[in-house]
């Protein structure tokens, strides 16, 4: 599937960074034991840089009429840059801002384009959708339910009627993906293929005494992979095909 962080709405985009935090503390132990790890600072968290955020204009870009406001970009460029910043500290690399703020711009362009699209369609979401993407959020991110998920975004500081609107849109624009890429089956030459990258990559990285488990056991794996690389190829092209037929003005200096 398509990162499915790129395409979710804004504010549970960013939350999922935090929920994902949550479960992994709360394996090691009780919810009790989850809070007081996740009060704890990490080492060198205090020497993280804050994000340049002076400047940005109240309305970052308009798509096709709708505008992209300051706080929405806000929340998801701090959420980015702080992903950044902590990659930066282990490669020595600043993060470099403008392109960061660019990048942000742009997916968040994308994701409107996607959107707006789904809508013209008429693409449906129902209620049983709705808590099925809920349940998958929840597992993906280390979480026993649903419930537990919910939580975890409220603690954030996130409304349900804001999660729920954010999950709509998600749901939404799944539907459009899997819409546009059709029923995909990969051949077995095509997965033979991926598998053989991954043992190359494996041969590269001189991982001794590490080989691949065998094709047969990793099929499925590799069928998911695949599904998911044409999927990715498809929204692409989805996305190129509406920004040269949209109106699109970024404000972004």
């Amino acid at each position: 599937m398509v990162n499915r962080k790129v395409l979710l709405g804004i504010g549970l985009a960013v939350a999922l960074f935090g929920a994902a935090a949550c479960g992994d503390s709360d394996d090691a132990g009780n919810g009790e034991t989850g809070e007081a790890v996740a009060d704890e600072e990490v080492p060198g968290q205090e020497d993280i840089p804050q994000p340049d955020i002076e400047g940005i204009p109240d309305i970052v870009a308009t798509v096709n009429g709708q505008d992209i406001l300051k706080e929405e970009f806000v929340t998801t460029y701090e959420a980015q840059f702080e992903q950044m910043a902590m990659q930066s500290q282990m490669s020595g690399e600043p993060v470099d801002e403008e392109q960061l703020k660019e990048q942000t711009a742009e997916n968040m362009i994308n994701s409107e384009l996607l959107n707006q699209e789904a809508e013209n369609r008429g693409v449906e979401v129902s209620e049983s959708d709705l808590d099925e993407t809920l349940e998958e959020l929840a597992t993906e991110n280390g979480l026993g339910s649903a419930d537990e998920f919910m939580a975890a975004l409220n603690e954030q500081g996130m409304e349900e009627e804001e999660i729920m609107s954010q999950l709509e849109t998600q749901v939404r624009l799944d539907s459009l993906i899997t819409e546009e890429a059709g029923d995909i089956e990969p051949t077995e030459e095509e997965l033979q293929e991926l598998y053989d990258q991954a043992e190359a990559q494996q041969e590269e990285l001189g991982e001794e005494g590490s080989e691949l488990p065998p094709f047969d056991e990793v099929k499925p794996q590799l069928e998911e992979q695949a599904k998911a690389d044409k999927e990715s190829e498809v929204v692409q092209a989805l996305i190129g095909d509406l920004r040269e037929n949209a109106d699109v003005t970024v404000n972004l200096s």
